[in-house]
C-alpha cells in the first residue's frame, strides 16, 4: 500500500513567514551550548583571588570596572536568547544568596559542554531527556555529598566569621583593605539582626518558633561620600542623614537627645484642590491669617510640651514652626525620606506620630546617646550615633572618585550577603575547589552504580565540577594539568582510606599550591555552595530540553 503524499502540484505548506530564521533539533541544541560557553568565557578569568578587572562602557557613556559576574553582565548587551537566559542566571543566584554569581555562570557553560559529546554523535546520539535524567541524578548525589562535607559553626565565633568574610571578599578589588570590610560587614550584619520568637497553635497541643530576621535592603543605608580615604570607612552605631537643621540658631550638638518623629507638615494645611475665598471686610483677612498662625502655634505648643530635643518631619515646616520650635531649643529637620525615617525610629525606639495632638510620652526615641552635625566632604550630614542595641546603621564609605565607591559598595554588599546567608543557616563548606573536588569524586564513585545509557552523563557532571578548581588554578599562572591531577589524586587517596573522611584540600588561589582549606582557613556558606550547583545544572538541563528556536520580527503595522 502506498503513502499518500500533497495532492499533485502542491509544494511544500509554509506556515512561518519566510523572513524567519528557524534552527530545530541537534543544531538548536548545540548553537545553545555554544551562546552559554562564550558567556561563561567572558567572565571566567574573574574567579578567584588573582582575578583579572574588566572595564565596560554603558550606553550612557560612564565607564564600569568591576569583577563582580552579575555585574559585568548586567552591563553586557547580548542578542542571542540563550545568552540572556544565563545572564538571569546571575541575577537569580545575586538575589537570592548574594555571592557565587561568577562560579554558578561558569559551572552551568561547563555542564553544557559535557553534554555535547552525547547530543553530536552521528553513531550514537543520547536523547536529550536521557542526559536530563542522568543530570538529576548526579545533582541528587551532588548535594547529599555537600551536606555530608558540611560543618556547623558559631555565628558568636568572630576569628571563624572573619576567615569566611575573608574568603567572599578575597577575590575583589578591596582586598586591600580586607580587614576593615570584614570589620565593615559583620558589625553591619549582627547589628541588624533580629530574632523573632512566638508560638502556633494546633487543636490540642501548641509549639514555639524562633526566626531570624536580616533585612539589610531597609535597615544597611550605605552612604557614599567622595573624598578621604578607604581607611575612612564606618559603620555608624546608629543613622546618619544629609540634612541641615532648619534654622541657623538650632543646637548642633546634642547628648542625650529626645527624639519626635513625624510624618505631618509642620504649616498650615492647604486645600486638597483649588480653593477660592471672597473677602468683603478687609478685618477678615486678619483673622484668616490669625487663624493661620494660631493652627501653626497650637502644633508647635502641644509638641514642645512633651520637651522633644529633635523634631523630625518627613514633611516641610513653615517660618512660623521654625521660630517656635528654635525658641524652645528644639533643633528641627524636615522633608526626610520615609526610609530614613524608619531607620531612626528602629535605631531610636521612636514612634513615628500622624498627629500632633495624639503623641504621647513613650513615643519619644531615647536610645540614642549622641546627636551630632559633621561636615564629611563639602556637604553637612547629621550623625544619631551610639545608639543602644540599634537594629539600624549607616554604612559611609569614602574613596577616591564614583568609580572607587561604586566597586567598593559592590564588595561590600557580597560580604554583607554571606555573613547573612551564615546567620539564616550556620553551616560551611570549604573553598579553594575543595567541595568541587570532593563532589566529583563522590559522583565518579555513585556513577558505578547507576545503570542504563544515562551512565555516561551522570559522570560527565564530575568533570564539569573539576572546571572551578581548574579555573583556579588557570587564574594563578600555574600548570593547570598538574594541579588539578595531584588534588585529584589528593582527594581518591582520601576516598580509598575511609569513604566518610572528609578531605579540605584545596588550592591556594593566590600561589596555586594545594594546602588544606581549614588550615588557611576558607571557608564558603553552604547555601551559596548548594545554590550554586543546584541553579548551574537546574538551568543547563532546561537549556538541553530546547530543541526549536525560532526567531523574526513581526510586520509593523502602517
Amino acid at each position: 500500500m502506498t503513502s499518500r503524499g500533497p495532492p499533485p502540484g502542491m509544494g511544500p505548506v509554509m506556515v512561518l513567514n519566510a523572513k524567519t530564521q528557524r534552527q530545530t533539533g541537534r543544531q538548536a541544541q548545540l548553537s545553545n551550548i555554544a551562546a552559554a560557553r562564550s558567556v561563561a568565557d567572558i567572565i571566567r578569568t574573574t574567579l578567584g583571588p588573582r582575578s583579572m578587572l574588566k572595564m565596560l562602557l554603558d550606553p550612557m557613556g560612564s565607564i564600569v570596572i568591576t569583577n563582580d559576574g552579575h555585574c559585568i553582565l548586567r552591563e553586557v548587551d547580548v542578542s542571542h536568547p540563550t545568552a540572556k537566559s544565563m545572564m538571569e542566571l546571575s541575577r537569580a543566584q545575586d538575589e537570592e544568596v548574594g555571592d557565587g554569581t561568577t562560579s554558578v555562570i561558569i559551572l552551568a557553560g561547563e555542564v553544557l559542554v559535557q553534554a555535547i559529546p552525547f547530543l553530536d554523535n552521528s553513531h550514537s546520539a543520547l536523547h536529550p531527556t536521557v542526559i536530563v535524567r542522568a543530570y538529576h541524578a548526579a545533582l541528587q548525589t551532588a548535594l547529599e555529598l555537600c551536606e555530608r562535607q558540611a560543618i556547623t559553626v558559631d555565628v558568636k565565633d568572630t576569628e571563624r566569621m572573619k576567615n569566611l568574610v575573608q574568603s567572599s571578599i578575597g577575590t575583589k578589588f578591596s582586598s586591600r583593605w580586607n580587614h576593615q570590610m570584614v570589620e565593615m560587614a559583620l558589625q553591619a550584619v549582627l547589628t541588624v539582626a533580629r530574632k523573632h520568637s512566638g508560638s502556633t497553635a494546633t487543636t490540642g497541643s501548641s509549639s514555639t518558633y524562633q526566626t531570624t530576621e536580616v533585612d539589610l535592603k531597609r535597615y544597611a543605608k550605605v552612604e557614599k561620600i567622595p573624598g578621604g580615604e578607604i581607611s575612612d570607612c564606618e559603620v555608624v552605631k546608629g543613622v546618619m542623614f544629609q540634612k541641615d537643621t532648619v534654622h541657623s540658631k538650632m543646637r548642633r550638638r546634642i547628648e542625650n537627645p529626645k527624639i519626635l518623629l513625624l510624618d505631618t507638615p509642620l504649616e498650615y494645611k492647604k486645600g486638597e484642590s483649588q480653593t477660592n475665598v471672597e473677602i468683603t471686610d478687609e478685618k477678615d483677612w486678619n483673622l484668616m491669617l490669625q487663624a493661620e498662625e494660631e493652627y501653626v502655634k497650637n502644633m508647635c505648643t502641644e509638641i514642645i510640651a512633651l520637651k522633644p530635643d529633635i523634631v523630625i518631619t518627613e514633611k516641610g515646616v513653615s517660618d512660623l514652626a521654625q521660630h517656635y520650635l528654635a525658641k524652645a531649643n528644639v533643633t528641627a529637620f524636615r522633608r526626610l525620606r520615609k526610609t530614613d525615617n524608619n531607620r531612626i525610629a528602629r535605631a531610636t525606639g521612636a514612634t513615628i506620630c500622624s498627629r500632633t495632638d495624639e503623641i504621647l510620652e513613650q513615643d519619644l526615641g531615647t536610645r540614642c546617646k549622641l546627636f551630632e552635625m559633621r561636615k564629611v566632604g563639602a556637604e553637612w550630614f547629621a550623625y544619631l550615633d551610639e545608639c543602644e542595641d540599634p537594629k539600624a546603621c549607616s554604612i559611609v564609605l569614602r574613596g577616591g572618585s564614583k568609580d572607587v565607591l561604586n566597586e567598593l559598595e559592590r564588595n561590600l554588599q557580597d560580604a554583607m550577603q554571606v555573613v547573612r546567608n551564615v546567620v539564616y543557616q550556620p553551616t560551611l563548606l570549604p573553598g579553594g575547589g575543595a567541595t568541587e573536588m570532593a563532589v566529583a569524586m563522590g559522583i565518579r564513585r555513585a556513577s558505578q552504580n547507576y545503570e542504563g545509557v544515562g551512565q555516561k552523563p551522570f559522570a560527565s557532571i564530575a568533570d564539569a565540577m573539576e572546571v572551578i578548581p581548574r579555573t583556579l588554578a588557570s587564574n594563578c599562572g600555574v600548570s593547570v594539568i598538574r594541579t588539578v591531577t595531584a588534588l585529584r589524586a589528593k582527594h581518591a587517596a582520601a576516598y580509598n582510606e575511609d569513604p566518610d573522611a572528609l578531605c579540605h584540600v584545596g588550592i591556594n588561589g593566590r600561589t596555586g599550591e594545594l594546602v588544606s582549606m581549614e588550615e588557611l582557613g576558607i571557608w564558603e556558606p553552604f547555601t551559596v555552595k548548594v545554590q550554586t550547583i543546584k541553579t548551574a545544572i537546574e538551568n543547563a538541563c532546561m537549556i538541553l530540553r530546547i530543541d526549536d528556536i525560532v526567531s523574526g520580527s513581526k510586520t509593523k503595522k502602517q
